[in-house]
């Protein structure tokens, strides 16, 4: 049995912080942040994050010129997206991190960095998300998968623009296999009596034998299954289209997914 078990309440003692961003510098965290989507499958160019750091929060922004990153294999989808570490094999080689489709091979060389890929901890992101049907927002983990299948996925949270209303919404949450024979599909929507539009707070805690979720401190889903492989970070703002016209009228953007600050804790050794 796991002897620290899921509070109703968060409970951050005997966790000590390790990775704190507040975007309140002139410019982007380079040694936590690659700001680049699965760059491996698509071109730098396509897969840059578009974001801008104002009044200490990062404004992870889609803009009316925006390409789609990936439309070979993902069609309109437009992304900017942050990510902590990034994995690939040669040009040309199918290895690489979160293969979302098949055919997938690698089109520009990678540096290969892991900057900040823990295993086991909490973590938390304080965002406002938006209620545009086009748009969707994140912060997920993805396994750094050096090996193949270490290739599971942990949703912190997930907010599709059409789930979003005046007083609440639901998010999604959960871990899902992908590639990981280990795991089982643990995704849920939840439904939370919140304003997702104005900031609010959400954390996993990701132990050896749970991810148990909590939004505003408050628990709201417990999965009784866990991941023992390093996972990287994935915070980002997508826009989706069913053909090839972009979805919103030119006034509408830019789209903005702001994100008030990102933190990881670990468990605090023992004395």
């Amino acid at each position: 049995m796991d002897a620290h078990q899921p509070s109703e309440l968060l409970d951050r003692t005997g966790y000590e912080l390790v990775v704190e961003d507040t975007f309140e510098g002139p410019s982007l965290m380079e040694s936590l942040w690659v700001p680049y989507y699965l760059p491996q499958w698509s071109t730098g160019e396509a897969s840059a994050a578009r974001y801008e750091l104002v009044d200490g929060t990062l404004r992870l922004l889609i803009e009316a010129d925006q390409a789609p990153w990936c439309p070979e294999h993902d069609g309109w989808l437009r992304v900017s997206s942050l990510q902590t570490g990034v994995f690939a094999g040669p040009v040309g080689s199918p290895i690489g991190q979160h293969r979302f489709a098949e055919g997938l091979v690698v089109r520009e060389a990678q540096e290969n960095r892991s900057l900040y890929a823990p295993t086991y901890g909490l973590f938390e992101v304080r965002s406002k998300a938006l209620a545009d049907p086009a748009n969707m927002v994140a912060l997920w983990m993805i396994g750094y998968q050096e090996e193949p299948e270490h290739s599971g996925e942990i949703l912190v949270m997930e907010i599709f623009g059409r789930d979003v209303r005046e007083a609440s919404a639901t998010v999604g949450m959960g871990v899902r296999p992908h590639q990981d024979p280990a795991l089982v599909d643990a995704f849920e929507q939840v439904p939370v009596a919140i304003d997702v539009r104005e900031f609010h707070t959400y954390s996993a805690e990701w132990t050896p034998d749970h991810v148990a979720h909590y939004v505003d401190d408050r628990l709201v889903k417990i999965v009784r299954q866990s991941i023992a492989y390093p996972m990287q970070f994935m915070l980002s703002l997508y826009e989706f289209a069913d053909g090839p016209e972009p979805p919103s009228p030119a006034g509408a953007y830019p789209k903005a997914f702001i994100v008030d600050w990102f933190r990881g804790y670990r468990r605090a050794a023992k004395p």
